[in-house]
């Protein structure tokens, strides 16, 4: 498949976006809502730092102290810390899928979106004719393959972006 090099950088446009969004109000004493499938909990506020606990998607927690893009949050005797983009201010939709994926396309994250094709998904595409799709993904796959986590690492932490703000 003939090489698109935009979309190599298909991570760290999706990385600046959720920075950008995730510019969010929280304030000590108020309250948020876990916004990921699951939310580690850290020690300190920091992305390398040692996980105390989890929570699940959707959880109504306290914002106990904000630290920067850091907020060190709890729930029902579960404390940590975690960065600003894995919390919202309303409750997420729990209206998701058998695979925990929303049903909605315009409600999927980054993350569920970067799931390879189910077998019924592969299936669909090929009765539509929609063959390409599936190898566009595969390409797209395959070159983020290519990158390192150190490499994508040392991009965060140089550009500071995500947890490195």
């Amino acid at each position: 498949m003939k090489s698109r090099p935009v979309l190599r950088w298909w991570p760290a446009g999706l990385l600046l976006i959720a920075a950008v969004c995730a510019e969010a109000a929280f304030s000590a004493g108020g309250t948020a809502f876990t916004k990921r499938y699951k939310t580690s909990l850290l020690a300190e506020p920091n992305p390398q730092a040692k996980i105390t606990g989890e929570l699940g998607f959707a959880r109504k927690v306290r914002v106990d102290q904000v630290q920067g893009n850091w907020l060190h949050i709890s729930d029902s005797g579960i404390a940590g810390w975690v960065f600003v983009g894995s919390l919202s201010e309303t409750k997420p939709d729990e209206s998701k899928g058998l695979d925990g994926a929303p049903l909605l396309a315009s409600n999927t994250t980054a993350t569920a979106a970067a799931r390879p094709l189910t077998d019924a998904a592969e299936e669909y595409s090929q009765r539509r004719n929609l063959g390409s799709a599936s190898e566009d993904l595969n390409w797209l796959l395959n070159e983020c393959s290519k990158l390192t986590p150190g490499e994508v690492e040392s991009f965060l932490k140089t550009n500071r972006k995500g947890e490195y703000q």
